[in-house]
């Protein structure tokens, strides 16, 4: 299935993983890869030397093009974009936009550009900046998301810029893609949806959990970092929904520590990636916003249910199987093709 993104990557078909931390690691990315879709490794929860390692065992698992997502204002973002570079990496993507010097730097080294945006003007804005490609999110994805639906918001990007857009937040099969390729799309990202793979690394207790939710069983809480965060409701989250600020600060200092000791950031560094995320926000969620992956870790990588923050897009209510990552992609690819063809005929 060709359209605009794989030919712009060099991938088979239009199916994106998205970067999720403490995830997106070697193993999905380059199951993704090998099925012919999109992986992208996630670096924000990963040390300069943890992905420098993860880029190279991702490529020792597959010769097919990967990507690997950046944060544009972390402290060695520019030491990340050189590794990249030395790497040759297909794809590098940003949940925030980078600066349009360090677009350029990336392009100029052959580096396909694709920043997420959750609204037409920030589409606009990376277009302007020479990005190659947007990731748009509709208010259905799980983890920080806006407000505005998938089915909204992605005709409004369509109709803001001229380079190729991949819709998520709400995609999970065959359907959904034939239905994001009918708006115009260039094809889709999914996040939940792989992260419930059998080459996903999250512990299976935690997979589990997942799987037995509902339509309405996630909720957007503004308590986890300040920004809105689609995630599984669950007894943590119901308790930092209650907390006032200095219960929340408390936790959030105790967190900031042990998110420091596992990456190595200066107090400085975590405070002002925090600060670059929270430009109007108290104290509590600065702190907070630097350290969200803690609570991200306890539940993905430790697998305790019970003081980890789950994130999830609604699309979980409507998963009950742990496919392996190439059944998923060519089963997805195949159905809407089908849809395709049929509706071609009518």
């Amino acid at each position: 299935m060709r359209t605009a993104i794989t030919s712009l990557t060099g991938v088979t078909h239009p199916v994106v993983q998205t970067a999720m931390g403490w995830v997106a690691g070697p193993r999905l990315v380059s199951a993704t890869a090998e099925a012919g879709g999109l992986g992208i490794l996630a670096s924000a929860t990963m040390k300069y030397d943890e992905l420098e390692a993860a880029i190279k065992e991702t490529r020792s698992r597959t010769g097919n093009p990967f990507g690997v997502n950046l944060r544009a204002d972390a402290e060695d973002a520019e030491r990340r974009v050189d590794l990249l570079i030395r790497e040759g990496v297909k794809v590098a993507s940003f949940a925030l936009a980078p600066r349009k010097e360090m677009i350029a730097r990336l392009k100029d080294a052959g580096i396909v550009v694709i920043p997420s945006v959750g609204a037409a003007r920030h589409a606009e804005k990376v277009a302007s900046w020479g990005a190659d490609a947007v990731i748009v999110q509709g208010g259905e994805g799980g983890g920080h998301t806006g407000g505005v639906a998938t089915t909204l918001l992605l005709p409004s990007v369509l109709d803001a810029v001229d380079i190729p857009v991949v819709a998520a937040g709400g995609f999970f099969d065959g359907r959904g893609l034939a239905a994001a390729l009918a708006y115009g799309a260039a094809g889709i990202a999914m996040g939940t949806r792989f992260l419930l793979t059998r080459e996903s690394t999250v512990p299976e207790v935690v997979k589990r959990a997942y799987l037995v939710r509902g339509l309405t069983d996630t909720v957007v809480t503004r308590k986890v970092d300040g920004l809105p965060h689609r995630v599984l409701r669950t007894e943590l989250v119901d308790g930092l929904e209650r907390s006032g600020r200095v219960t929340g600060l408390v936790r959030a200092v105790r967190n900031a520590q042990r998110f420091r000791r596992i990456t190595g950031l200066s107090w400085r560094g975590m405070l002002r990636e925090g600060a670059a995320m929270h430009h109007d926000r108290n104290w509590s969620q600065v702190i907070m916003a630097a350290n969200t992956p803690m609570l991200l870790r306890a539940g993905l990588v430790e697998g305790d249910t019970t003081a980890g923050v789950l994130a999830s897009g609604q699309v979980v209510g409507l998963l009950d199987d742990l496919p392996a990552v190439a059944d998923l992609i060519g089963g997805l690819v195949a159905d809407a093709d089908a849809i395709l063809a049929r509706l071609g005929t009518r």
